[in-house]
Parts: C-alpha cells; sequence; structure tokens
C-alpha cells in the first residue's frame, strides 16, 4: 500500500484537479512563506498547477495571481512574513465582493484553494465555498496560536521566542533601576502568547482576557509583594486584556502607588517578524503538504490542524466559531511560583 504523502499518479485524475491557488491572509506570521512553498511543491509533484494569489482576498477580487513553479519558492523557508503579501478586504465581506472573487478564480482555471491565516481568514472561506461550488482548506497561520482544533498554529513558536528575547533585555534594565515594566504583547482576544512568554520570563503578574482573577493578583503584587521584595517586576499584558491595554494599566497603577516607577513597553509588531523557528518551518511543511492531500481527497471547507503532533482535519465550523481554551494550569503555577 502506498504511502498517502507519495506521490499519487492519479490523484489529479480522480480528483478532477488541475489548479490550485494558494494564498496569505490577515496577518503574516513566520512560517507562512514555509507553508506556501511546501504547498507548491507537493501540488507540483502531484502534477498540478499551482497559482499564487498577492493580497489576500483583495488579490483574488482584483485576479493579481502570480504562476508558481518549483523555483519560484527556492530559498524563501527561513523568511519571515509571506511572498505573496497579505491584507484585509473589507470589499470580500460583501457578497458582490465574493462574486468578483468567483469570477476571477474561474477566468484563472482554479480549482480549488489553499488558505494560509487565522479565523477571519477560515470565515470568508467558509461563507465562499458555501455560495460557490469550490473547495477550500486551511492551514492555520497566527502568532495567537488561538484556533480551535489545534494545538499548534504557524509563527506563535517564533513570536513566543521574540517575546521572551525581547523581556529579558527589558529585565536587565528594571533590575537595574529598581523599576516596574508593564510589557503589552498581541492578543487582542487570545491571551496564550502573554501566558506562555510571561511564564518562560518570570513575570511577577500576568493579565490576560481569559481571567480577571489575575488583576487581584497585580494588586496584592503591588501592595505587598513588590515593596517587601525590593526588586524589580515584569507584568505581562495581553493587548485586549482591557480597553487602552498597558497604558491604561500604567496609569492606574502610577495613580494608585505614585512612590513606584512605572515604565510601558509595548512590544507590538517585532513579534510578528523575524525568521521562523525550525518547529515553525517543519510544522508548516507537513500542514502545507496535508493540505494538497485534503484537496486530493476532494476535502472541502477543512482546516490543518496538529493534535498531539498529528495531522488531524478541522471543519471550517467548528475552527472559527468554537473557542480555544486557556490550560488554567499554566495559571496557577504562575501564581504558586510568584510567591
Amino acid at each position: 500500500m502506498k504511502d498517502k504523502h507519495n506521490i499519487r499518479e492519479d490523484s489529479p485524475k480522480k480528483s478532477g484537479l488541475r489548479k490550485i491557488g494558494v494564498f496569505t491572509s490577515g496577518g503574516d506570521a513566520p512560517g507562512m512563506n514555509a507553508a506556501i512553498r511546501a504547498v507548491t511543491r507537493a501540488a507540483i509533484a502531484n502534477k498540478l498547477k499551482v497559482v499564487g494569489i498577492r493580497r489576500g482576498y483583495q488579490g483574488m477580487i482584483e485576479g493579481d495571481f502570480i504562476p508558481l513553479r518549483s523555483a519560484d519558492v527556492s530559498g524563501i523557508i527561513q523568511l519571515g512574513g509571506t511572498i505573496l503579501r497579505t491584507a484585509r478586504s473589507n470589499e470580500f465581506r460583501t457578497a458582490e465582493g465574493r462574486g468578483k472573487a468567483w469570477l476571477q478564480l474561474q477566468k484563472a482555471g482554479i480549482d480549488a484553494v489553499v488558505v494560509i491565516g487565522g479565523d477571519g481568514s477560515f470565515t470568508g472561506a467558509l461563507t465562499m465555498s458555501q455560495e460557490y461550488n469550490i473547495s477550500f482548506v486551511g492551514i492555520p497561520g497566527t502568532i495567537d496560536n488561538d484556533m480551535y482544533g489545534t494545538d499548534y498554529t504557524i509563527g506563535y513558536e517564533t513570536a513566543l521566542n521574540s517575546v521572551v528575547c525581547a523581556v529579558d533585555k527589558i529585565r536587565d534594565t528594571a533590575v537595574s533601576h529598581g523599576r516596574i515594566f508593564i510589557i503589552e504583547v498581541m492578543g487582542r482576544e487570545a491571551g496564550l502568547l502573554a501566558l506562555n512568554s510571561g511564564i518562560a520570563c518570570g513575570a511577577e503578574v500576568i493579565l490576560i482576557p481569559e481571567s480577571k482573577e489575575q488583576h487581584e493578583e497585580l494588586k496584592r503584587f503591588l501592595d505587598k509583594g513588590y515593596k517587601d521584595k525590593e526588586r524589580s517586576g515584569i507584568i505581562m499584558v495581553a493587548e485586549g486584556d482591557e480597553p487602552g491595554g498597558a497604558l491604561k494599566i500604567a496609569e492606574k497603577v502610577r495613580r494608585e502607588h505614585p512612590d513606584l516607577d512605572v515604565r510601558v513597553s509595548i512590544l507590538g509588531h517585532i513579534q510578528r517578524g523575524g525568521s521562523p523557528t525550525a518547529n515553525d518551518r517543519v510544522n508548516a511543511t507537513r500542514m502545507g503538504v496535508a493540505a494538497v492531500d485534503a484537496l486530493l481527497d476532494d476535502q472541502k471547507s477543512i482546516m490543518i490542524g496538529l493534535d498531539n503532533g498529528k495531522i488531524v482535519q478541522v471543519p471550517f465550523n467548528k475552527a472559527v466559531k468554537l473557542n480555544h481554551s486557556i490550560d488554567g494550569e499554566l495559571l496557577e503555577i504562575q501564581k504558586m511560583l510568584n510567591i
């Protein structure tokens, strides 16, 4: 019996596929280029033509397509960002915009599409696949690691390491001056990046949208812990913890504790950039190959995910509607270690 990743001579004929499109959408994430490379070469290995759709759904509406050959994706696996660029499209949210996109796909002879992005990108793919007879398969690419049905999203590990590296440097200054630094990381609706980077950096307090109890931890730290230990402090904040994020929290702390030296550092988009880690490259490659396999097996409206290291297929309607939960044990560990 052939391994499922072997080249299958009859696959395109059996499935009716001749040409697939691939694009990146939403926020960029390190490892997207590795996924593009894997999709392109896995498709070519199975005798499919590949078209890169530039600038996400907006590029789909405008017909901004480029053919992709094996040589076109050479030397990109180590690059951050996305060679296909990305954009958000308000026009695609309308039925008229999706109709334009469908006409462009038909004109280009594209039979199916691989979308690399997050829940918003998959929501758009699900809607279009319901309106038109075209298959979409998704690869989760987001530094938030907040997609339901997968333990891992492309870019998360690289972003996590970028945050840890930055905070370690900030800690040096915090210790030297006896300051409290409130550091804001990305994660508007999901605090996994803040939680794990905070634990990795030994943060005294971690504030995330999923837990309001941590605000009591902050109060205890400021009222007692910081003054008793006469040390510096790192407070990690997910950008969506509350309106205003780190800046608003810093104002409140300064108002209630005018004797403390409080500074704010918003890491911003440095979290998204940079060369992907080995793990992000490997997992992006595995997911890219699995996405092509899924299309060859006539799958539609699914996301490729990882569950305990194994490739899984998750329906879009679950991936975009259900919430990725936070491990409460990690919060308890953080509180226990900061006695």
